[in-house]
């Protein structure tokens, strides 16, 4: 079997946009379990814990979707 000119930026294309994912999955879970630590330690500071949160978490997201759409390009431009 023979491979196409574009099939090592394929292929680092699926690597990087797996492990994009897993490393957004990993730093919204740990965000997620720090903040119900926090709540449970001091409930009255929930509602600051859960924007400080929820802030994170957006920035965690918008990180992991520009990665997604590097890799995306990657597979489109080299094609």
């Amino acid at each position: 079997m023979e491979l196409g000119p574009n099939a090592l930026a394929h292929l680092a294309a699926g690597i990087g946009a797996g492990l994009t994912v897993m490393g957004g999955a990993a730093g919204i879970g740990k965000l997620a379990a720090s903040a119900m630590d926090g709540t449970a330690r001091q409930p009255q500071s929930a509602n600051d814990i859960r924007t400080s949160m929820i802030i994170a978490a957006a920035l965690i997201e918008g990180v992991t979707l520009f990665a997604l759409v590097v890799c995306i390009l990657l597979v489109l431009l080299k094609s």
